[in-house]
């Protein structure tokens, strides 16, 4: 489709727009001193592949006067493919860690406050995608040297759309309360450093509340304070 692609726009980032675009869209359309992705109708699209930081005050401002949808994509099942010299593939592998949709904590901790916002949406992409790492030498301690050079998508799985706060509440056990970050990490097969920041993200929204501590630990139930 014409018009999509940016100069020196990230491949998973141009893929996943191509993916999600539909007749009638526009592309990079400046809105509010600001480059939406796609707007549709009424609706600004804005898909973010990586931290939600870095577009906080983006979407704040602009949620004061549109209806925004938030696209992230979570990689349900990796490919790791390191580069020779000249970024030809050397190796393939597939790694070992699956994602799964309360990935998107991760990210959500540092926009909580808009998770309530009634014209914010956010839209879970779960895809297999192929990351191509490039040695750039012994300075890159955190991965023995290889940073990633770039990420691509090989399919769109599934979606999960989160529109409202029962959207939300659905990604807690049934009858699950009250809990503690813990109890939450245990029940649902998640790190506990994810659920706290999912217990955290979920207050912050007002779809949880504080209600008191289990020893050091703060305890919580569903609802608004």
């Amino acid at each position: 489709m014409p018009g999509i692609g940016l100069l020196n726009e990230k491949p998973l980032h141009a893929s996943l727009k191509a993916w999600y675009a539909k007749p009638g869209d526009r592309f990079e359309v400046p809105v509010g001193g600001f480059v939406i992705d796609i707007v549709r109708d009424d609706v600004l699209l804005e898909i973010q592949t990586g931290s939600f930081a870095s577009i906080k005050s983006k979407l704040a401002k602009l949620l004061e006067s549109h209806q925004i949808r938030l696209i992230h994509p979570i990689a349900q099942e990796k490919w790791i493919v390191r580069l020779t010299t000249g970024d030809r593939p050397a190796t393939r592998r597939k790694s070992p860690r699956r994602g799964r949709v309360e990935d998107v904590f991760w990210n959500m901790v540092s926009i909580p406050q808009l998770i309530s916002r009634h014209n914010l949406s956010l839209e879970v992409l779960m895809i297999r995608e192929e990351e191509a790492r490039r040695y750039a030498g012994r300075r890159m301690w955190r991965r023995r040297g290889w940073v990633i050079a770039e990420r691509r998508l090989l399919e769109v799985v599934d979606r999960r759309l989160f529109d409202k706060p029962a959207d939300w509440l659905a990604l807690l056990p049934e009858g699950f309360e009250p809990f503690t970050a813990r109890d939450l990490a245990e029940a649902m097969g998640i790190r506990l450093e994810l659920a706290q920041k999912m217990a955290y993200s979920l207050r912050e929204a007002r779809l949880v509340k504080l209600i008191g501590r289990r020893g050091r630990a703060n305890l919580y139930t569903a609802g608004a304070e």
